[in-house]
């Protein structure tokens, strides 16, 4: 049979072959330390669960309208007023089923055929894969340390052609987990302003920084299609609830969008998310960042000996992205023997890069000290015999 030739273009996650591998591992016996997901290891915060406990103790199953819950888009834009000085009206912002829909949304009403879409090279897959359905062609611009690993405007400059329409980053990003400061960002928006394009800013991982206060291109720009997820800071990977923030004019299309493609995000799921803009859910949040923080020093501390440590640590999310070239120049082969041989399972960066991802790998620091350290252990054992 033959499919649409856009799937064609949708590869696999080769993550997802590392995590049935290493869960076949565990069946048998083994002690496998998971370092491959992109998923907090917190559980999602109690009062976020008692929210939504109560939501469906009181029947609110019913849909609601496409854009959201008015009390949560209200909640979201005092968000933005409350941690990044942004004043968003409400009626900009569109809840959606996971960060997923809003960049569904943001993929169908931005791009057509023949147009062509800026991305950092290594990036988030699944943003090359929604703009591609969209029939989008990608450029993949390859970043490093002399741009801090991320799309910037001279970048923007040197690669924008003619039919491309929008330029997408991620502050911070994964898999690098590097962010760009608000001069930077403020310098992308203008560029592509300046050349009649859009830009969408994945703000996905807000919150989960380290060095420096979060930044919003809220706080920038109204003109920015900005995405975000309950998933990563908020810790809600499983209620499939996100949102996004766009340009006055765009908000009409993108809900008539939202009606026929999805209808609404879950209903229990909004109402749970009200909760997460408590301060009593802040300072559990807090709390987790912290360990976050700290977890990150430990595996940097323990891989500068293996010559493995990145050469600029990350400043956010949960990921260290690992040049292991002095080891192997296939990356898939090395996760898969570091699985079979030593129990630790982390991610090959052929799944994030369209260049140089056979030489790099993603580890997701999301899990306790202890098995951090004993992934180092057995990392070092493992790098020894190569």
């Amino acid at each position: 049979m033959a499919w649409n030739s856009r799937v064609a273009h949708v590869a696999p996650f080769r993550v997802m072959h590392l995590l049935e591998m290493a869960q076949a591992r565990e069946a048998e016996g083994h002690d496998v330390i998971h370092l491959e997901v992109g998923e907090p290891d917190f559980a999602t915060p109690a009062p976020i669960v008692a929210a939504g406990q109560q939501a469906l103790a009181e029947g609110k199953t019913r849909y609601t309208p496409a854009a959201g819950l008015a009390s949560l888009r209200e909640a979201i834009a005092g968000h933005y007023a409350d941690h990044f000085e942004a004043a968003v009206d409400p009626s900009r912002i569109l809840v959606t089923p996971g960060a997923s829909g809003a960049l569904l949304l943001a993929s169908q009403l931005l791009v057509e055929s023949g147009d062509r879409v800026l991305m950092a090279d290594p990036n988030y897959p699944c943003n090359r894969h929604f703009m591609a359905l969209a029939g989008a062609e990608i450029d993949a611009v390859p970043v490093g340390r002399d741009s801090g690993w991320q799309l910037t405007a001279p970048l923007i400059e040197q690669h924008w052609q003619a039919k491309t329409r929008l330029a997408m980053l991620a502050s911070p990003s994964n898999p690098t987990g590097h962010t760009l400061d608000a001069q930077a960002l403020a310098q992308v928006i203008s560029t592509v302003a300046a050349k009649g394009g859009d830009v969408i800013v994945d703000e996905i991982y807000q919150g989960l920084n380290y060095d420096d206060a979060p930044l919003s291109a809220t706080s920038l720009s109204d003109d920015a299609f900005v995405v975000n997820s309950f998933s990563k800071y908020f810790g809600m990977t499983g209620w499939r609830l996100g949102w996004l923030v766009a340009p006055e004019h765009a908000v009409e299309p993108l809900t008539r969008l939202a009606q026929n493609v999805f209808l609404a995000a879950p209903t229990p799921s909004q109402y749970a998310a009200l909760a997460a803009f408590t301060p009593e859910c802040r300072d559990i949040l807090e709390t987790r960042r912290a360990t976050l923080k700290q977890r990150r020093q430990v595996l940097l501390d323990g891989l500068a000996s293996l010559g493995l440590a990145p050469d600029l640590p990350p400043q956010g999310a949960f990921y260290l992205w690992l040049d292991i070239s002095r080891y192997s120049r296939d990356s898939q082969a090395f996760c898969e023997r570091l699985l079979v041989e030593e129990n630790v399972a982390i991610t090959p960066g052929i799944d994030f890069a369209v260049q140089g991802g056979e030489h790099h790998v993603r580890i997701a620091f999301t899990n306790e000290v202890a098995r951090l350290e004993e992934a180092v252990v057995r990392i070092a054992r493992f790098v020894s015999r190569l």
